[in-house]
Formats: C-alpha cells, sequence, structure tokens
C-alpha cells in the first residue's frame, strides 16, 4: 500500500513540474481555430514569457510551419529550437496502434518585438480614433 502511495505522490509532483514548464505552449489544431487565432495568441505569449512553443500532430504541422513563418517573417520572433519525434497513438477507427508525426517549435521574441507591438496598438488606436470622429 505504501508503494502505490509513494507513486502517486511522484506522478503528481512530475505532472505538476510538467505544467509549469509548458505554461507557454500552445497545441495547433487545423480544424478547431483559424490560423491568425494562433499567431495572435503567440504574440500573447511571447509578450508573456518572451518565447512560444508551438506544437502539433499529423497534418496539424503544416498549420504549425505556416503560423512560425508568419511571426518569423514579420518580425516577431526568431527560431529556437526545432523538435520532431512520432508519437504512438490508437486510431480511433480500428482501434490499432499508430504512429503519428509530431513538431515542436520554440520561438523567441526578437529585439523589435516590443516596438512592433506598440506600433500595431497605436494602429489599431489611430483607427479606432478615427471611426469614432466620422
Amino acid at each position: 500500500m505504501e508503494e502505490i502511495t509513494e507513486a502517486v505522490q511522484n506522478i503528481s509532483i512530475t505532472g505538476a513540474a510538467n505544467e509549469s514548464q509548458k505554461k507557454n505552449r500552445i497545441q495547433v489544431s487545423n480544424t478547431k481555430k483559424p490560423l491568425f487565432f494562433y499567431v495572435n495568441l503567440a504574440k500573447r505569449y511571447m509578450q508573456q514569457h518572451n518565447e512560444v512553443e508551438l506544437s502539433a500532430l499529423g497534418m496539424a504541422i503544416a498549420t504549425v510551419v505556416t503560423i512560425a513563418e508568419i511571426l518569423k517573417n514579420n518580425g516577431f520572433a526568431v527560431e529556437k529550437k526545432i523538435m520532431t519525434s512520432t508519437v504512438d497513438m490508437k486510431d480511433e477507427s480500428r482501434g490499432r496502434p499508430i504512429q503519428k508525426a509530431k513538431i515542436e517549435i520554440l520561438l523567441e521574441k526578437t529585439d523589435k518585438f516590443d516596438e512592433l507591438m506598440a506600433a500595431a496598438a497605436e494602429e489599431r488606436g489611430e483607427l479606432a480614433d478615427g471611426e469614432e470622429h466620422s
């Protein structure tokens, strides 16, 4: 009985450690949200944590790469690390194990990030002001 209790405590401690490390992770889906939802979310995460980890499985990998490229090409982020792997999963329709490709891209905000975000906020502010005066 003591062994089981100890194992459960270890699991919860390990789980808590993993949770704290992954506060800046975005798991991207192909179907759930539009592309720019993830782009804007990644910007917000970089504001809070200075870096963001984009993660995806299978067909959503192309979406993650697109999000990373948008952020890089607009000067918001630089690549820090790219990891690829395969994950064992159960095929829901057939009930047998399958492997899915996984990608994790760690992006770090650029030196210009805060400046670009301030300019974008100012631009939105000017649009709002312009609408009010009309």
